[in-house]
């Protein structure tokens, strides 16, 4: 891709943000005014039309890689400084400039669907699905789907424990620290 057209699809990007309102560029409403607006603007590159944001979705700075997929954000999902959404690839049995270029157009969607937190430095890698209400951990890499209500964390991440569904009475937790089984009561 020449210089030029890094250009053009950076300020395409930048345009697309802008159109996807206050939770895509400056402070989130509730942002202390202390805080750094960059902090508040997500990197995106490839496409930008393959980007689905919701509006009530928080993403501050994170780096969107759109090469070889679409990413959508669902209602209220809110992301930790420095997240990473990565769908794109390469060919790793080419070598020299062609592994630069050999990048798959297509086929590594990832999906975070309602409620979710990425906390902070965490990287996704496409193709997967994050459930709603799902929490990743600080500095966790996702290589696989998240099923709903699940607290993961790790490199690569596994399942920490379960969050229980609204109404439900109890729930089968994991403890973080011994790994054993154990009912919580909720609440």
């Amino acid at each position: 891709m020449s210089l030029r057209e890094r250009v053009v699809q950076r300020a395409g990007g930048l345009g697309a943000a802008l159109r996807r309102g206050p939770s895509a560029v400056g402070r989130p409403s509730g942002a202390r005014e202390t805080e750094d607006p960059a902090l508040f603007r997500p990197l995106v590159y490839g496409d930008p039309s393959r980007l689905h944001i919701s509006p009530t979705a928080v993403v501050n700075n994170a780096l969107f890689n759109l090469s070889s997929g679409e990413i959508t954000v669902g209602e209220y999902a809110f992301f930790g400084h420095n997240v990473s959404v990565l769908t794109g690839t390469h060919d790793w049995t080419t070598f020299g400039a062609q592994r630069q270029v050999a990048v798959p157009k297509s086929g590594r969607d990832v999906v975070i669907e309602e409620g979710v937190w990425v906390s902070s430095n965490a990287i996704v890698v496409a193709p997967c699905r994050i459930g709603a209400h799902a929490v990743v951990g600080v500095g966790s890499l996702v290589l696989s789907d998240v099923e709903p209500y699940t607290v993961v964390a790790g490199n690569p991440a596994r399942v920490l424990r379960t969050i229980p569904r609204p109404g439900e009475a109890e729930a089968e937790k994991m403890d973080p620290d011994t790994g054993a089984a154990g009912t919580v009561p909720a609440g």
